[in-house]
């Protein structure tokens, strides 16, 4: 894979200028391991910078109608559509997403900028008699703080960008210093189009994070990564009591109900569990097949894993590219060897290319043991367990034996059984017959320590305010 290099240097957005900083962060390329560019390596003066201006931009966006707002969004998903390739190459050489992937996560963001600003969230009459009314109304929160991360990066910003510019917050939005580069270009892109100050996109390393949840002018926090950082995230936002939504991770469960079809859902159960090589956090990670067709729906899911490339992203015939980063690619490794050193049986270990790249190969682990860290833990790479049940209610049972309680996924042909078991899975969604099915009015969000809140549609976007209950009385 030829490696592109940045023409300019990279710069981020803070109150309306496009700047670059002295210090900087090498972004590296997950496919070759290469330098790509170097990014600005925000200071603490800057994210007070990036703060105030926010700050300074609220007042006069709040007031401003939600149509006018709207409409922004709509032409910064002009600009995305208008930089379309160049944003999918950027995202391609610094997330290693193969080619169509990339591409489809940029029009996704596009769609989300779109969608979202269709969305309203009017004011609710609760009573209106001759002698009292009451109100409840929906108040922007202020200054927002957006933390991203790597696996999603055009995704997962949109998902906050839209709805708190929306609702009338202001923004700094932090991408992960491993993938800041299609999220600066954007930045530059929309330089002019919002008044200054109201949409910050500021890069930096490990410090920027905590400095930003602890920012006494930030009112609220969207967060998204994992589990251990967002109980950091929560702690540390509780000094002013910021108000916070954090999608956090996973260890999703897939039931296969014994009236399943293993020839037909052998592929819908492989790109559950290995889309995006593994690193998607509603990934289905752990997989509970019904014995009665174990060992089919095993021999389909190999049959099926040997027909998918992992490889260059850039090659159109590629279906998995590489981990997306190094700590990353270690902790995989370190998990794989684990399993392998603890006897289980390795039902399908695939090829990765020769040469340099954080390629792991895709692993299909036949029924481990329970308490297998592969089985307890959320691996975030191409390995999957394979796991058998014999009864309905032991396998509901396992599945819901977790902290984790984000999303899952039930398959088979009896409907009525299979909603049955969705509706007993403890997790913010559950597909049937289908997997990672997103939409910007479909409220998204975790039970248990896979998060706080929800993100999308009119529970979306009322996480983004405050209410304020109004109530007159007329005589």
């Amino acid at each position: 894979m030829k490696t592109i290099t940045m023409k300019k240097p990279v710069g981020m957005l803070i109150d309306g200028e496009y700047i670059q900083t002295k210090k900087t962060i090498p972004v590296i390329n997950p496919s070759n391991e290469e330098v790509i560019a170097e990014v600005p390596n925000a200071s603490r003066d800057d994210l007070n910078r990036a703060v105030a201006a926010a700050k300074a931009a609220y007042p006069a966006w709040s007031k401003c109608p939600v149509e006018e707002r709207a409409q922004l969004l709509v032409k910064l998903a002009d600009l995305i559509d208008e930089n379309k390739e160049e944003l999918t190459e950027l995202l391609m050489n610094e997330n290693g997403k193969p080619l169509q992937m990339s591409r489809t996560e940029i029009e996704g963001a596009s769609q989300w900028y779109r969608e979202i600003a269709s969305q309203r969230l009017e004011s609710e009459t609760l009573e209106d008699t001759e002698e009292h009314k009451v109100v409840l109304q929906y108040v922007p929160l202020g200054v927002v703080g957006a933390i991203v991360p790597w696996n999603f990066p055009m995704n997962l910003a949109a998902w906050k960008i839209a709805p708190a510019l929306l609702t009338g917050n202001t923004l700094v939005v932090k991408p992960s210093p491993n993938t800041p580069l299609s999220t600066l270009r954007m930045a530059e892109l929309a330089k002019d189009l919002f008044p200054k100050g109201v949409l910050n996109i500021i890069s930096g390393g490990d410090d920027l994070g905590p400095w930003m949840t602890a920012h006494e002018g930030i009112n609220k926090v969207s967060f998204t990564g994992s589990t251990q950082t967002g109980k950091k995230v929560l702690e540390s936002a509780s000094g002013n009591l910021k108000r916070t939504t954090l999608e956090l991770g996973g260890n999703d469960a897939a039931i296969v109900l014994p009236d399943a079809d293993p020839k037909e859902v052998a592929e819908g159960l492989f790109w559950a569990a290995f889309s995006n090589t593994g690193q998607v956090c509603v990934d289905a990670k752990r997989l509970y097949i019904h014995e009665g067709i174990y060992d089919e729906v095993l021999k389909e899911m190999v049959t099926y894993a040997k027909s998918v490339q992992v490889g260059d992203p850039s090659d159109p015939q590629t279906g998995l590219g590489p981990l997306q980063n190094k700590m990353q690619y270690d902790k995989v490794k370190d998990l794989i060897q684990e399993t392998k050193d603890s006897g289980a049986h390795i039902a399908y270990e695939g090829e990765i290319p020769s040469g340099k790249g954080y390629y792991i190969p895709v692993m299909i682990v036949d029924n481990p043991s329970e308490d297998s860290r592969l089985v307890q833990e959320e691996p975030f790479g191409p390995i999957v367990p394979l796991l058998k049940y014999n009864d309905i209610d032991e396998a509901v049972k396992r599945a819901n034996d977790t902290v984790y309680g984000l999303a899952g996924s039930v398959w088979g042909k009896d409907l009525e059984l299979a909603y049955d078991v969705a509706s007993r899975l403890e997790t913010g969604t559950v597909w049937i017959n289908e997997a990672q099915v997103m939409q910007p009015d479909f409220p998204f969000g975790g039970h248990k320590e896979s998060g706080i809140g929800v993100e999308h549609g009119r529970a979306g976007l009322a996480a983004f305010t405050n209410s304020r209950t109004v109530m007159m009385k007329k005589k």
